[in-house]
């Protein structure tokens, strides 16, 4: 395979990536159903389609299960367990660290599947039903990738878990990320810990992740992805009244012209770049500036106080 032809190749994948959130953000524009938007969409295009190889160690069925079951975890916590937002949210955030364990990967993405919908206190079954549909195309795309070359294949190699380590490195981000949920939580300025920001800051707390050597860069990807997910769903869905998947197919192109520039897939990003395209437009000036204040305080903390060899 020559050069020439993986450049295309890559190319190829962009596209594929654009089109699939194009194509759900349509969809859920044409429906009413703003559950079917599932912004973590675009952070499993990049690890799964666009990354030569994924940033995680997980099989295909690892991805469909964890990603059903936590969306599905996360309605049900909205529809039956009526308790203050920050103990649901930590809730949330300690299933899946649970289940992460249990199947030995370090699929983080889970995370804000199944913390999306308490923010957004989603009750509707169609959100959990959107998220196993994607991810089924997510898988089934690699897939067919894989067979014809146009990406390389993912070999799964179980993360090798210490039960004791992995209860005390969850309970010690569990602890940490309620004492910084506190204030934002308590004001109701929850999205200065976006879902995205949460997978951000347990990817930067293990100290073998790549992300750790260019913590300034990928604080400021997620406040470039939020900007630019804001300003175009501003400008062009709200003021110029243009469809909604118009201004996310942009957004992508945006997003992924700026990733390959800077050699960082960092799949969270994408994730971020989404959710201002299901937040009400009053919340969209504040987001960039709630991401980038959200981003710092999470990268500070995670390198600050995770620094022991552990494997997440």
């Amino acid at each position: 395979m020559n050069t020439g032809f993986l450049k295309t190749v890559r190319i190829e994948r962009y596209v594929f990536g654009i089109l699939l959130a194009l194509v759900m953000v349509f969809i859920a524009e044409l429906s009413g159903e703003k559950e079917i938007i599932f912004p973590e969409i675009c952070a499993l295009t990049i690890g799964a389609w666009i990354s030569e190889q994924q940033p995680w160690k997980t099989n295909k069925r690892r991805i469909f299960f964890l990603m059903s079951i936590a969306a599905l975890f996360g309605v049900l916590i909205v529809r039956y367990i009526q308790i203050p937002l920050i103990f649901q949210v930590c809730i949330c955030f300690g299933f899946t660290g649970f289940i992460l364990t249990l199947f030995k990967t370090n699929f983080i993405p889970i995370i804000s599947a199944c913390i999306l919908p308490v923010y957004l206190e989603t009750q509707s079954f169609i959100y959990p039903a959107s998220v196993s549909f994607m991810a089924l195309i997510i898988i089934f795309a690699q897939y067919l990738m894989e067979k014809f070359h146009m990406r390389p294949q993912n070999k799964f190699v179980p993360c090798e878990f210490d039960p004791k380590k992995q209860t005390i490195k969850w309970s010690k981000l569990l602890f940490v990320f309620a004492l910084i949920a506190l204030i934002p939580f308590k004001t109701h300025q929850i999205f200065f810990l976006a879902p995205p920001l949460i997978v951000m800051f347990t990817e930067l707390a293990n100290p073998k992740s790549p992300a750790r050597k260019k913590p300034h860069y990928i604080a400021g990807l997620m406040t470039f992805a939020a900007f630019i997910g804001c300003f175009l769903r501003y400008t062009l869905n709200i003021c110029l009244d243009l469809p909604l998947s118009l201004c996310t197919a942009l957004s992508c192109v945006v997003l992924f012209v700026a990733l390959n520039k800077l050699k960082i897939n960092f799949p969270p990003a994408g994730a971020t770049l989404l959710i201002p395209m299901i937040l009400e437009k009053d919340l969209l000036i504040l987001f960039p500036l709630e991401v980038l204040i959200g981003s710092a305080v999470l990268t500070l903390t995670a390198l600050m106080l995770f620094r022991e060899e552990k494997c997440l």
